[in-house]
């Protein structure tokens, strides 16, 4: 709410008063509160899409000609350092919370920083505001009443599409919703999304979160989401943008912020008392440069992410939002992040009252992380504490921690500055004019509906289809039985979580209905089953990884009291051991349909009666159950540990007996084959210098190379491999196909990953047809590895290139030589 001309009286009094610190000041200070709204709404009524509006201004009191920050022809730079100028410290403070408060005084309005947009515009958090269904127009703000939003399929389906396209029109669609609700008044500009953290083991309560187990595959699937977020047509190269033309990525506009979150290994919620508030991750530099740190710097670097999100837990005895290596060292010094920096919802503060750490107060703990590179806070303010909300520590203790000598004014200073540096780019200050005239009408287009069934249909993973038992004809079946816990899909479990209220909700069973009759005479069943959100989710991580002993039970008595051969439909996030139905001849096909939000019945029948062609793979490795027995969910290493009797994780380190369905394992309706004319193919790297690099070598390796790698680091990685793939689809239906490309190191380097995903790309064959799918792999990100110093360098020696089908009735592969010439 806009603040009357006697309280800014007051309040300029009180700066007046206030404009050095009490040496007796209270630790902890009380701020009015935040307004409700945006600042689309004043106290008047009055609408306005953007802060620098001279009404708006006329309505304070205020002549905005007299506030710089408001001269839209100055570079944004120079205006956020006037904004912050004029601010008192006091103000400042209060400004470092996720509720921030303005400052009325000048003209700034209280802005709510967290929204959510995992997979479609969510409830979570204090900012986006769905109106309920029984509300008139303008039951929050604005002129119209908005009830939903397009629910699309959670991440790790999405991922199993394997396709940068759909992941970057989700992204743009999202939004165009996200802007569209501000415009109402009824949501922000800056969204915590995506979750891009790597699936390190199988009970992790989050995988439906995320891309899945690969961090090359994560990493561009944070590109080319926060892209699709972030680029406006025209601004869209990352290197600049803004008007004056210097190329200044800082004055790059962006259409929504978007944050690469949860930094850094973090992947365990609460697993035998270890919870992620309290967990400390012990992880070698070499796992750190390998897997937890590289979609975090692809989201940086290529994505031009204008936020990342600290993580609660610590990192080898340091809080993650503590951690200046981590903060400003490694996110904002090395790869230059043009952002800011925000914890997970308060973590600051379970730091000093939960997860105490050395005994810090909480003025500790807010200097602490201003001093690391923290520049938000994030707290729970909806939820109360003895009868107050909880509050940020920042903007909580931050005066006392200026006042005790334990923060300056400039760290606050640097803070806040990249934070209206990033709304400037919003357009937040003066409105985006593009997306001003975006509303209700754009939100659950017919469009994005679509677009929510097709990622949907996309990500779906036959896992088995024995006889070909699968597509149905609804022309020949009529009717079918539909039996299992999901078949209604009760509380609402296709949408997962982070999620709004759909513009649709279609249930499994509603999908099949539509096709045919559903009838417990029929002679073909359908059983949907799998998990929800009371087994895996945030905060809950899995004990073990089958389905519940029950539905196991309905299923074998459907199976043998069936005529036929039944179907069993799969929703869950993370992988599930169903061994005994991969195995079971009356188990003839299995679909996996992950949780595929809003839409996902409709896609669900679009597969099951064959008007669309599942291509999907699995991002992530099904393991079956007996692997969780040989390792904690606490063991942070990738590698094996043989004395400890641990396997190793992932595809890319675990070769052993307890894999159900591999990394990138699917099914279709047809026959793919793969044909290269690439036999073989041969690179002379030069080392700068002669500067070589060591690797270690299997025992039984005799004799190594003079010069055994080169670090990529320096070097102008300008070599690469180039090849074709012809896809040639051997059977009667069209379809969409994901070639997966692996690279391996030669076989005579020690702890190196068996694979590794150098690249992919989802093709659609015609019946019967051919493509030729062009490939060029650069030689030092395709075939470099992490070696025991951390260092990533390319091994001297033959390497190879796989190409690898989803159902392995086809692959090809070819040696490449690499020369490293001193």
């Amino acid at each position: 709410m806009a603040s009357s001309p006697l309280h800014l009286l007051l309040l300029l009094a009180a700066s007046l008063l206030c404009s050095t610190i009490p040496v007796a000041c209270s630790s902890r200070t009380t701020f009015p509160s935040a307004a409700t709204t945006t600042v689309n709404v004043t106290s008047f009524g009055k609408a306005y899409g953007k802060v620098c509006d001279a009404d708006r201004f006329a309505e304070l009191g205020l002549n905005m000609s007299a506030f710089p920050y408001c001269n839209a022809s100055l570079p944004y730079a120079e205006r956020v350092h006037d904004l912050i100028g004029w601010m008192t410290v006091e103000e400042k403070v209060g400004n470092l919370g996720d509720v921030s408060r303005g400052a009325p005084r000048v003209g700034l309005p209280p802005y709510k920083w967290w929204s959510e947009a995992l997979h479609g515009l969510s409830s979570t958090g204090p900012t986006t505001l769905f109106d309920d269904l029984r509300s008139r127009p303008g039951n929050h703000s604005g002129h119209a009443t908005v009830n939903n939003g397009t629910v699309f399929a959670n991440v790790i389906n999405s991922a199993a599409s394997f396709n940068e396209t759909l992941w970057k029109s989700i992204g743009q669609a999202v939004s165009t919703e996200a802007r569209a609700m501000y415009n109402l008044g009824k949501g922000g500009l800056t969204y915590w999304s995506p979750t891009i953290n790597v699936v390190r083991d199988p009970r992790w309560g989050r995988a439906l979160e995320t891309p899945g187990e690969d961090p090359f595959v994560a990493g561009r699937y944070a590109v080319n989401f926060v892209r699709g977020m972030q680029d406006i047509p025209g601004h869209d190269d990352g290197a600049g943008g803004h008007d004056d033309g210097a190329g200044d990525p800082d004055a790059r506009p962006i259409k929504t912020a978007a944050c690469c979150k949860h930094y850094a290994a973090y992947d365990v919620d609460d697993w035998h008392n270890h919870t992620r508030f309290t967990f400390d991750a012990l992880v070698s530099e070499r796992d750190m440069a390998e897997t937890f740190l590289r979609p975090f710097e692809m989201c940086v670097r290529e994505g031009d992410a204008s936020s990342v999100m600290c993580s609660y837990n610590r990192v080898n005895g340091v809080p993650a939002f503590a951690d200046a290596r981590l903060l400003s060292g490694t996110v904002r010094g090395d790869w230059q992040l043009h952002g800011y920096i925000v914890s997970d919802c308060d973590a600051v503060r379970i730091m000093t009252d939960n997860a105490t750490w050395l005994n810090f107060t909480g003025a500790d703990s807010s200097a602490a992380a201003i001093r690391a590179g923290l520049d938000l806070d994030c707290a729970e303010s909806w939820i109360e504490e003895g009868g107050r909300p909880l509050r940020d520590f920042l903007s909580e203790y931050g005066i006392a921690a200026v006042a005790q000598g334990k923060m300056r004014e400039s760290d606050i200073d640097s803070a806040l500055r990249n934070q209206y540096i990033t709304l400037m780019r919003l357009g937040y200050f003066d409105n985006i004019p593009q997306y001003a005239a975006l509303n209700e009408r754009d939100i659950c287009t017919g469009e994005h509906k679509s677009l929510a069934l097709d990622g949907a249909r996309q990500g779906m993973v036959l896992l088995k289809n024995h006889g070909d038992l699968l597509p149905l004809d609804p022309k020949k079946i009529l009717a079918v039985a539909v039996h299992g816990p999901h078949a209604r899909a009760p509380e609402k479990v296709m949408d997962g979580d982070y999620t709004g209220p759909p513009c649709r909700y279609v249930t499994p069973r509603q999908g099949i209905s539509k096709d045919v009759k559903i009838s417990h005479r029929a002679n073909t069943t359908i059983y949907f089953g799998g998990i929800n959100l009371h087994i895996e989710r945030e905060g809950n991580d899995r004990e073990d990884i089958f389905l519940p002993k029950k539905q196991t039970e309905e299923i074998l008595h459907f199976a043998a009291a069936s005529p036929n051969p039944i179907i069993l439909v799969i929703l869950s996030g993370g992988g599930i051991d169903i061994s005994f139905a991969q195995n079971h001849p009356k188990i003839g096909a299995i679909l996996w349909a992950g949780y595929p939000g809003g839409e996902g019945g409709n896609a669900i029948a679009d597969v099951i009666f064959g008007r669309y062609n599942p291509g999907g793979r699995l991002p992530l490795t099904w393991f079956k159950n007996k692997y969780i027995q040989q390792i904690p969910m606490t063991s942070m290493e990738f590698r094996p540990v043989p004395e400890l009797g641990y396997p190793g994780r992932t595809y890319k380190f675990y070769d052993g007996p307890e894999v159900l369905y591999s990394f990138g394992y699917g099914l279709s309706y047809t026959k793919f084959l793969y044909e290269t004319g690439t036999n073989g193919s041969a690179v002379t790297i030069p080392v700068p210098g002669g500067h070589c690099k060591g690797l270690s070598y299997k025992p039984s390796v005799a004799t190594t190379p003079a010069c055994q790698a080169v670090n990529v680091e320096g070097h102008a990685c300008a070599e690469t491999v180039s090849f074709n793939v012809s896809v040639t689809n051997a059977g009667g239906r069209c379809g969409a196909h994901v070639v997966l490309v692996y690279t391996a190191p030669p076989p005579e380097v020690a702890q190196a990953p068996i694979k590794q995903v150098a690249a992919f790309r989802r093709v659609f064959v015609p019946a019967k047809g051919t493509a030729t799918v062009p490939f060029t792999l650069n030689v030092c990100k395709a075939f470099g590895i992490v070696e025991r110093t951390a260092y990533t360098v390319v091994p001297s020696g033959v390497s190879k290139v796989l190409v690898e089908n989803g159902d392995s009735s086809s692959s090809v592969s070819f040696p490449v030589k690499i020369d490293l010439s001193v």
